[in-house]
């Protein structure tokens, strides 16, 4: 398989859930602006989205949006996933959560959005965040092991730094844990970020 991913991005959910998973896999930057990767591609050849992760695997087909790439993941290792009745569709349920309640509700950070916007997204990112702090009863989101899902918040987590967004303290707890995990430690390495 290999990843397609741009350093720091949702992509590098997908990349740390492979590596915890120890799935054997090549990664491949891609430079979102020019839309090319570091082996000079064309990455609207890859996907004509144009945009990460985008996961080819061994069969050629391209599996993309975050969501997909980490359910698909889990489909490969299953302790990435969640225990219990309706284990895939709660799952599901977080991603999605974490993809339309935090994940876009980023875009004035990124796309140049005004102060007001952006403290006005702001506080909705942190009274998001707080929904799932609240819930929170264990050492991560589903309990004492992490899912994707983990991997997902964490990116967003760490956006929320980046941007001077308040994280709820529960949350910070499972920030740090993860970021203690060596899979994750490996990816933001091997992305250039620590």
């Amino acid at each position: 398989m290999k990843l397609y991913y741009t350093p720091g991005a949702c992509s590098l959910a997908s990349h740390i859930a492979l590596r915890e998973a120890k799935i054997p896999f090549m990664a491949e930057r891609v430079d979102l602006r020019t839309k090319t990767t570091s082996a000079g591609i064309d990455f609207q050849s890859v996907t004509g989205k144009g945009y990460v992760p985008a996961l080819m695997l061994d069969s050629g087909e391209v599996v993309t949006e975050n969501l997909a790439v980490l359910d698909y993941i889990a489909s490969l290792a299953p302790v990435l996933g969640v225990d219990g009745e309706n284990s895939r569709t709660r799952q599901l349920e977080m991603l999605a959560y974490i993809s339309t309640e935090l994940h876009k509700s980023f875009k004035p950070f990124f796309k140049g959005g005004s102060e007001a916007d952006n403290l006005k997204a702001g506080a909705y990112i942190t009274r998001r965040m707080k929904y799932l702090a609240d819930g929170i009863a264990d050492d991560y989101l589903f309990g004492e092991r992490p899912s994707v899902a983990d991997f997902y918040l964490l990116v967003t987590m760490r956006w929320a730094s980046r941007f001077g967004i308040e994280v709820p303290s529960p949350l910070l707890v499972v920030r740090d844990l993860l970021e203690a995990r060596p899979a994750v430690q490996a990816a933001m390495r091997a992305e250039g970020m620590g």
